[in-house]
């Protein structure tokens, strides 16, 4: 065992100067000329990606606003150990798929699969849906119900253009003595093994590792295959894995994933118990993770305040919050943000083990507003899941002070007529564009000086110069965005030939 922790240590050791040497030659690359490309994605400012400079700006990791409790873990097979939640959101109808468990018991036994649904993703309702009987009858939400592999069934709408419509919805589930099985169903409620056989039993993962929290996939338009995040445990740490597959049965090219910070170097390695890693809904090619930050042994309540939140004594002596991960595929998370993304709420019974756990996904819930949920109150009685809400792309903005400050990107190309900007101003602050070349000289028609102002607070405001808003004559040149804000934050950028908020 210590020659093997002894090789694994040194296997990841290399792999960080590995990628200390990839973000050494990227830096290369961009001062060579080589442009990113960004068609006419959304591009958000939740990472260093498209910043090359900040002068008297930052980005800034925003916070999310607590909306207070949405869904209460009060039915007979639910309980205080309800976990593992996947909220969905499928054209008008939303979902949340999480595990139903009374009892402290071993994991997987006596565990349910179980379904609310919303229309607006604000107010939920638990349908009677027949499928599965509990203690003599189907009137339940029950969608699946078997041991271990409802302990943390994981779902997901295929996004995938060849799927089999039958198959529109697909799942994993299953823990290292089941291994992980796939699933599908036609509707997202009558589900059906994929094959009797698991899709991954565990022994083609090269390092040490579980399947006991949730494993996320999804199908990834960007890299045109199946990907799943799954939880690793290397020398005690909780990390964070990943694998590729083209048809969800056959898993290959399994790595860990390696984190870098704000500087483009290896960071902290926090113990990161489930990651809710997802293609953000409105910038597909930018994975988010929702990561819960687990502090073992690091107890906030006295055992006096534990009783009197009646939480199970095995339960209280953690603490564990959310941190925000990005990436834009293969084995690199970017830690812009070491600091939490959700903090843990006032009052004892948010400060014991395992709550503030985020939901799989984040959905938009209004024309302006974003929603996660996370888990709250677990082992309690009062188990529940909380919404909380950001504006669409908030997760982070370069934020210019009252001052003044500006904002200089990498040099990039972009399809499409013209610049709509998310960004929000105070009433003395404003944000100005200049379309640069690719040396920073100023394109004519485009310098600061022929920029209109713009003031105010809006999802998507189109950019215009003296003579308008058309950009579509750069489009293919290399070019970059010099942006001079006061007083204002700016969150996304998108390049486009029509405005769709």
């Amino acid at each position: 065992m210590l020659v093997r922790a002894m090789t694994v240590g040194f296997i990841y050791s290399l792999r960080f100067i590995i990628l200390c040497l990839v973000t050494l030659i990227s830096s290369v690359s961009q001062l060579s000329g080589e442009a990113l490309s960004l068609g006419n994605h959304r591009e958000l400012f939740c990472d260093y990606y498209l910043i090359d400079q900040l002068k008297g700006a930052r980005l800034m990791l925003h916070e999310t606003v607590d909306e207070g409790p949405v869904l209460q873990f009060d039915q007979p097979w639910e309980g205080p150990f309800c976990a593992y939640c996947t909220v969905i959101a499928d054209r008008s109808k939303f979902r949340v798929y999480y595990r139903g468990k009374r009892e402290a018991k071993k994991d997987g036994i006596g565990e349910v699969t179980c379904v609310a649904e919303s229309s607006d993703g604000i107010h939920w309702t638990k349908p009677q849906l027949g499928i599965v009987e509990y203690d003599g009858s189907r009137k339940n939400n029950i969608v699946y119900a078997a041991d271990y592999l409802s302990h943390n069934f994981s779902p997901f709408v295929d996004k995938n253009p060849a799927a089999d419509p039958a198959q529109k919805y697909k799942a994993l589930g299953g823990t290292m003595g089941t291994g992980l099985v796939a699933f599908t169903s036609p509707d997202g409620l009558h589900w059906m093994k994929l094959r009797d056989a698991p899709v991954l039993t565990g022994k083609e993962i090269p390092f040490p590792s579980g399947f006991d929290s949730q494993n996320e996939a999804f199908w990834s338009p960007t890299e045109q295959r199946y990907l799943m995040f799954f939880r690793a445990n290397v020398g005690g740490i909780r990390r964070i894995a990943r694998a590729e597959s083209h048809d969800f049965v056959n898993w290959t090219n399994i790595v860990l994933m390696q984190y870098r910070g704000a500087d483009g170097k290896p960071t902290v390695i926090d113990q990161l118990y489930i990651n809710q890693t997802h293609p953000y809904f409105r910038a597909p090619q930018i994975y988010v993770g929702l990561a819960a930050r687990f502090m073992a042994g690091r107890q906030a309540i006295s055992e006096e305040a534990a009783r009197a939140i009646h939480v199970h004594p095995k339960y209280f002596k953690d603490t564990s919050d959310a941190v925000l991960l990005t990436s834009r595929g293969g084995d690199v998370y970017d830690r812009t943000f070491l600091s939490a993304f959700i903090r843990p709420g006032i009052g004892a019974h948010n400060w014991v083990s395992r709550t503030t756990y985020p939901a799989l996904n984040v959905v938009q819930t209004s024309p302006t507003e974003m929603s996660i949920y996370a888990n709250q109150d677990y082992a309690q009685p009062t188990s529940h899941l909380q919404r909380y809400s950001l504006r669409l792309d908030g997760f982070a903005s370069v934020r210019a002070p009252y001052e003044g400050g500006e904002l200089i990107t990498k040099p990039f190309t972009f399809k499409g007529n013209h610049l709509f900007l998310n960004f929000a101003t105070s009433a003395a602050g404003g944000i100005r564009i200049e379309l640069q070349d690719e040396s920073g000289k100023p394109v004519t028609g485009y310098s600061l000086a022929d920029s209109v102002e713009l003031i105010g607070n809006e999802i998507e405001r189109l950019a215009k110069w003296k003579g308008g808003g058309e950009v579509g004559s750069l489009a293919g040149e290399v070019v970059r965005l010099r942006c001079v804000m006061k007083d204002a934050d700016l969150y996304s950028i998108r390049f486009g030939n029509q405005k769709r908020n």
